[in-house]
Formats: structure tokens, sequence, C-alpha cells
């Protein structure tokens, strides 16, 4: 049984790098497999998917939904513009701007939210925005795994290690990913400088959009000391992170329809939100349930085992090389989501300490995801808005770009996971 599942799920994960277009309903299509055939039992179905992750996704989709909509990020986005005295100043600031908002809010989203703005300023001061759009894009990438809210591939991860907001800050008496992703960011933003060292024109001043409706903002910051609040609080409900996240979601669509008095408009915020990344993590959560239950995920973690011969700092690198290598050409939320389950295996058949391969795991595959254009969504989002504009975009530029801020920021975040947990 262990092979058939595992020839399904190699097949599974063939079929969506394939038709990238579709993974979702591939995964939905495997996910109907695994229960058909006997992998994971009905009766496990539901324990098996994780809705404390599907919650806050949805919750926070939501939530970040309204707050695009309210325009907040554009003007905040123009104040920027308007302190940048040149081109070189304008692109780090925007790039370090766009790093700070991916902490909060999905790597897509706040490339949507920029971009157009960094397009307009562009034809105003008449240069070229596509070196500013790689390093927002980039940078988006590169802070996602910040904080427990900031990635999907975040939430992952404080599902499967029961990590709270503030464990992301500090775990275990150690510090935590977001100072590990602050110090790669530091390094990257020294890189991006030399690259950008002689772009010194000056830029004229430009006009500040004004808000719509500051109550996404209050909802968004709210959200955030909520999740804060929630982690200093012992026994909480298993879902209780979800719970906040879609609480101000709801109030957020409660005060909408309030003022609007359109169900319409509520509507359409809910059609912002991506449901088919939520139908992909379900589907998901089903197919490493079924591997789970047939043995498989304890058979590929021997296997990982047998590669580094239990020794920690050889596994360790081999899961942050793999994970890079995997993720410059794939979407790394359905590889996070299986190794997770891999990773504990590994750890507790080798006794490597797991915090030390999650790490890993995250640094390897968030900024993995940066190397190549199609390897993390917000690049392909920002080539793609590019491209629409009549922009030219050619792989060689993005890789001046992308290959030295990648590296640095990957081995930043590989050295300081050892100084952290093997010396």
């Amino acid at each position: 049984m262990i092979v058939y599942a595992l020839a399904l799920f190699i097949f599974t994960y063939v079929l969506m790098f394939s038709f990238s277009k579709y993974k979702s309903y591939i995964a939905l299509g495997s996910a109907l497999l695994f229960v058909i055939l006997g992998f994971l039992p009905v009766d496990k179905i539901i324990a098996s998917i994780d809705f404390n992750v599907l919650l806050m996704i949805f919750g926070t989709m939501g939530t970040v939904s309204l707050f695009v909509e309210s325009r907040m990020p554009n003007m905040l986005a123009d104040i920027i513009i308007k302190k940048a005295t040149n081109i070189k100043n304008l692109t780090i600031t925007l790039a370090l701007f766009s790093a700070i908002i991916s902490a909060f809010i999905d790597n897509v989203v706040t490339v949507l939210m920029l971009v157009p703005v960094t397009l307009e300023v562009a034809k105003k001061i008449e240069v070229s925005p596509v070196p500013i759009v790689f390093a927002i894009s980039i940078f988006s990438n590169l802070e996602g795994a910040a904080t427990l809210v900031g990635d999907t591939t975040s939430i992952l991860l404080a599902g499967a290690m029961d990590m709270n907001f503030m464990d992301f800050f500090f775990y275990q008496g150690r510090i935590g990913l977001f100072f590990i992703v602050q110090i790669s960011l530091i390094a990257a933003t020294l890189v991006l400088y030399y690259i950008i060292r002689k772009k010194n024109r000056k830029i004229e001043d430009c006009k500040v959009q004004r808000v719509k409706d500051y109550v996404p903002t209050i909802l968004l910051v709210m959200t955030v000391l909520t999740l804060i609040g929630a982690s200093f609080i012992p026994n909480t409900p298993d879902l209780i992170n979800g719970y906040i996240c879609v609480f101000y979601f709801l109030l957020g669509l409660f005060i909408k329809l309030i003022r609007t008095k359109k169900v319409k408009a509520v509507l359409k915020t809910f059609r912002e939100i991506d449901f088919e990344t939520l139908l992909l993590l379900a589907s998901l959560f089903v197919i490493i349930g079924g591997i789970k239950e047939t043995g498989a995920i304890d058979k590929i973690g021997e296997f990982f085992t047998t590669i580094g011969t239990n020794n920690a700092f050889i596994m360790y690198t081999l899961i942050v090389v793999i994970s890079v290598l995997v993720s410059a050409f794939i979407d790394n939320i359905p590889y996070v989501a299986t190794m997770l389950f891999v990773i504990g295996s590994i750890s507790e058949a080798s006794g490597i300490p797991a915090i030390l391969l999650y790490y890993g795991l995250i640094v390897g595959s968030t900024l993995g995801g940066n190397i190549t254009p199609i390897g993390a969504s917000a690049n392909i989002t920002a080539i793609g808005l590019l491209k629409r504009n009549g922009y030219r975009v050619s792989n060689k530029e993005y890789f001046k770009y992308s290959i030295p801020i990648s590296i640095i920021a990957i081995l930043v975040g590989y050295v300081m996971n050892i100084f952290l947990f093997l010396l």
C-alpha cells in the first residue's frame, strides 16, 4: 500500500508542476482518490485537515482585501516616494516597505498593491520600473516568513509546531524566525544597494493619495494585536488563531454592509479571497493524511535519515539545499506542507532537534523561491504586471538582482541557524 500511495503522491506533484494553473483541482482529485482507494479512512478525513490554518488564511485574506480596497497601502507608498530623493533611494525604500508590509500580509497582495503605484511613478519620472519591481517582489518574498501571518508557509509551520504569534520572535529561549529574517534582510539590502549604487538620478515630488476608509487598517492592526495577546493566554482552544482572524474579517464585512447597504459590495470582497489556495491546502492535508496513514511519511523520513547518517549538520544542510532547489522552480506551499510532516518523522527517528530542520526548511523554501522568475507567486505576479503594461522583462536582468540577493540572504539564515542550534 505504501508504494501505491507514494506513486499517487509523486504523480500528483508532477501534474501540479506541469499544469500549475489547475493545481488546486489536481490536488482535490488526488485527495478524493486517496480516500476512494482506502489510503485514508473516511472517518479520518476531518482530523487530517488543519482547520486552524485554513481559518487563519481565510480571515487574513479577507481583512487584507478590505485593507487594499481602503487605499491605505497606496497612501503609505506615496508618502515614501515623496520622501525619496533619487532612484536609488526610491528603489531601496520601496523594497524595504514591501518587506515590512509582507511581514503581515500575503506577498502577492503586497506586489499587487505596490507595483501599480510604482508603474505610475516610473511614468512620471520617465525611468524603467523593471528593476524597482524586481526589488519589491524579491524583498516581499524575503520577509514573508517573519511573522505568523506573513505567509502561508509561516501559518503551516505554526500549525505543525503549535507556535503562537510571539514564538516567531523568541522560541525555546532563542531568537525566532523574525530576527533571523531581519538579519537576512539587512544583508540583502546591502547587496541591493551595491547593485544600484550608481542610480543617483533625482526624482520629482508626487501627489499623495487619500485613504478611503481607516477601518480596515484598524482591523488589521487589531488582528495582529489580538494574536499577540492570545499567545500569552494558557489553554486556549486549538482554533483560537483561526477564530481571531475570521472574527475581524467578518466584523469588517458587517461594517461595510452597514455603510454601503449593498450585499453586492460584501460579495465583491468575498470574491477577492483566494479560495483556490484554500482548496489546495485542504486537499493537501487530506493527501498528506493519507500517506501518513500508510506509513509513507516515516519511510521518506527514513530515506533522509539514511542520506544524512543521523548527523545534524549534514541533515540540516541537506534540507536547506533541497528546499532552495525545489522552491526555485515550484510553488513552495505544497512542498512545505509535505516536508513539515517528513521533518517531524526525521527528527523522531534521528534525534536531531526538529526546530533546526524546520527553520532550515522555511529559510530554504522561502528565500529559494526568489532565485528564478517562476519560483514564487509574487515573482510571477510582478512580472505579469510588467508585461501587461508593455515592459520587456529578461531573465538576465532578473538574475542580476535575484541571484546575489537570494544567495546572501540564504547564507545568512543558514549560518544563523547553525550558531543558534548546533554550536
